[in-house]
């Protein structure tokens, strides 16, 4: 088998037991990546797993989990963010469960082509697809102004305006086009941490959510999964980072009716809609010390769990009014 589908993702473990496998039941795995959370779900049950990646590169990786499972996967290129669509369009009007592992996957940081990764010396793409701007578009595109609200607000780079000044100025020289060239440009901007963590962190973070809309895809695919779940299905997230953890945990929270219910000596504004999710756990699961002495990536992840009820999906409406 290909060395990617061996590989065993983070969590992998407590999010296919969260799900509850079973046979005759249909799964969504939103982001196949390196096939981990898809192998693993259909070797627990006799179950179908529809995997969705928008990456050709994992489309391509599944072919060893397509000539052992055969019509057991259905793997789709597209968006997460649409994952309701792409199930029903392999005639799926429900499902009972959809996982989601957010973020970049180790084929994609390992491969020096894809750009994400300072490790590397590469073109800066950082494109999780084929389609739209790369990161060197933003990187020279963007005015100083863009750069900076975006390398703090998605990276949580304090010295974002530094940063931004830094990458301006270079550009004006010749335009920013490999991940050695913008790392070198951010550490000379950016203090050395004590915490080890080099100084590019958190710029190709931000980079990275920006080139792909992250957070925007995030919220579209927690939607579509709310829409595609039958009641008692469930919902799997894990996350590597707080800005994506936050988004999980306030969507789950607002869903579950357990948001900000405001004062009782104030109107409401609309009427709340029925919880639309339970939450399997009031807390995230974090990865064991044993995962983490083995894959030091697993340190950041946090899995968040919740069971859809009979309740319908919230509308736009419903959520503006929570």
């Amino acid at each position: 088998m290909d060395a990617n589908l061996a590989h065993v993702p983070v969590l992998c473990v407590e999010a296919v037991e969260a799900l509850c496998p079973r046979g005759d039941a249909v799964y969504v795995d939103g982001t196949f990546g390196g096939g981990g959370y898809t192998k693993a779900l259909l070797e627990a049950a006799a179950c179908t797993v529809v995997a969705i990646d928008r990456d050709p590169a994992a489309i391509a990786r599944s072919a060893p989990l397509a000539a052992r499972f055969g019509s057991r996967l259905r793997v789709v290129e597209g968006r997460f963010g649409e994952l309701d669509r792409l199930a029903q369009a392999q005639g799926y009007a429900a499902v009972d469960g959809v996982a989601l592992d957010l973020g970049v996957s180790s084929p994609q940081i390992d491969d020096p082509a894809r750009g994400f990764s300072f490790r590397f010396d590469g073109p800066l793409d950082m494109r999780m697809g084929t389609a739209g701007p790369t990161a060197a578009d933003i990187v020279n595109g963007w005015d100083e102004t863009a750069l900076a609200d975006a390398i703090y607000g998605l990276g949580e780079e304090r010295h974002s305006r530094r940063v931004a000044r830094a990458i301006v100025a270079a550009r004006r020289a010749q335009p920013i086009a490999r991940t050695f060239e913008l790392a070198r440009i951010v550490r000379g901007a950016v203090p050395r941490s004590k915490d080890g963590i080099d100084p590019a962190t958190r710029t190709f973070q931000a980079l990275r959510i920006a080139t792909n809309d992250e957070l925007g895809e995030l919220a579209q695919g927690l939607a579509a999964a709310e829409r595609i779940l039958a009641p008692g299905g469930r919902l799997a997230v894990v996350s590597f980072h707080s800005l994506e953890d936050r988004a999980v945990k306030q969507f789950l929270k607002q869903r579950s009716g357990e948001g900000d219910r405001g004062s009782r000596h104030l109107p409401q504004r609309q009427s709340r809609a029925a919880a639309s999710f339970s939450l399997v756990s009031r807390k995230g699961i974090r990865p064991s010390d044993a995962e983490i002495a083995r894959n030091p990536r697993a340190r950041s992840a946090t899995l968040r769990v919740a069971e859809r009820t009979n309740a319908p999906a919230w509308t736009a409406a419903n959520a503006g009014a929570a």
